[in-house]
């Protein structure tokens, strides 16, 4: 069986998000409008929306939630 090579990340997910985010809009940037651009552009959007999503997941709010205190646990 092949084993998966794991790297430890040392920035977090929002960071490596954002960082994504900000490079590809600086590329959409400096390409004229065409496929190339649009794909960028619908990357950035992505990367964005799951920030949100990950914002949204590890907020304290959702923890404390009783959203599944009528679940069985176990």
């Amino acid at each position: 069986m092949k084993h998966r090579s794991r790297t430890k990340q040392t920035r977090s997910l929002q960071e490596r998000l954002a960082e994504f985010a900000a490079d590809a809009r600086r590329e959409a940037a400096d390409i004229p409008d065409g496929p190339e651009r649009e794909r960028l552009l619908k990357a950035v959007k992505r990367a964005e929306t799951a920030s949100e999503i990950q914002t949204w997941a590890s907020s304290p709010e959702l923890r404390r939630s009783s959203l599944y205190s009528d679940v069985p646990m176990g």
